[in-house]
């Protein structure tokens, strides 16, 4: 039997459903704290300001909406997911506050964005901060692995068998040396082990977000869309940035949107739904 008992805190639970997948396999975080967090995710959320990929975020997120307690489940949610609270983060701040964070470590993009067009999702940290995107160029098999398995992903359940669901997906491309989402495939992960589960058994049917090899959690379809809008956002950034980058010369099209002014738009979606 699934052992899944009610969350205490919405936000610590949340924060550790999808903290939980990298931090097991080392990545990220404090070490020896990879037992899966089906309780009331006490024991990592109190962790959270050393998972230093995210934090940052949640702090600038906290800040930009008023709410004191940076696990505030409406934080968490944004930065992982997706959502308006976006559009309202002043890009240049973040910016500012990334370099301080990462200050001395080698990033990938960080320096060729334009810092207005900094986003404080999980998307940014995984394409623009972190350095495998560098390494696209050389052999973009192990990188483009990487950030497939480390950017949240979105997709449908077809089938269930054990402890493992097979979920249809948008995979990560790379072609003619720009990053893209290839057309919907099967792929199958983990979620339970030993009994344990970072979220209900999913059903045939349900929409569902993934982390490395983790199914975190159900999407609403608002939310699916959250994700999808904040994902390619960041995507058109690094492609652009590393166009830039390619011929340094390269003058910015003044017309040419911000990463922010699409957020904004679905923002605006968003009110218009309520």
């Amino acid at each position: 039997m699934t052992t899944v008992r009610p969350q205490t805190h919405p936000g610590h639970a949340l924060f550790a459903r999808y903290a939980f997948p990298p931090n097991e396999l080392g990545y990220c975080g404090p070490s020896g704290i990879a037992a899966v967090p089906d309780g009331d995710a006490v024991d990592l959320a109190r962790y959270a300001r050393e998972f230093d990929g995210a934090w940052p975020y949640l702090d600038t997120l906290a800040e930009t909406a008023g709410r004191p307690d940076p696990l505030d489940e409406q934080i968490v949610r944004s930065y992982w997911v997706g959502g308006p609270l976006l559009a309202e983060v002043d890009g240049r701040v973040l910016h500012t506050t990334l370099r301080d964070a990462f200050r001395g470590q080698v990033t990938g993009l960080l320096g060729d964005v334009a810092p207005e067009d900094s986003l404080a999702h999980h998307s940014f940290h995984v394409f623009v901060v972190y350095p495998w995107v560098r390494f696209l160029d050389r052999d973009p098999s192990t990188p483009l692995k990487i950030l497939q398995d480390c950017r949240i992903r979105w997709g449908i359940v077809d089938a269930v068998d054990d402890d493992h669901a097979v979920v249809v997906s948008r995979p990560l491309t790379f072609h003619s040396g720009a990053l893209g989402l290839a057309e919907a495939v099967p792929e199958r992960v983990r979620w339970r082990r030993d009994g344990a589960s970072l979220v209900s058994a999913p059903m045939p049917g349900q929409t569902v977000s993934a982390h490395w090899g983790w199914i975190c959690g159900t999407l609403t379809a608002a939310e699916a869309a959250d994700l999808e809008v904040a994902t390619r956002a960041t995507l058109t950034l690094v492609n652009d940035a590393r166009l830039r980058r390619k011929h340094a010369t390269q003058v910015r099209d003044p017309g040419q949107p911000t990463v922010q002014t699409v957020v904004r738009g679905a923002a605006s979606d968003h009110e218009g739904e309520s």
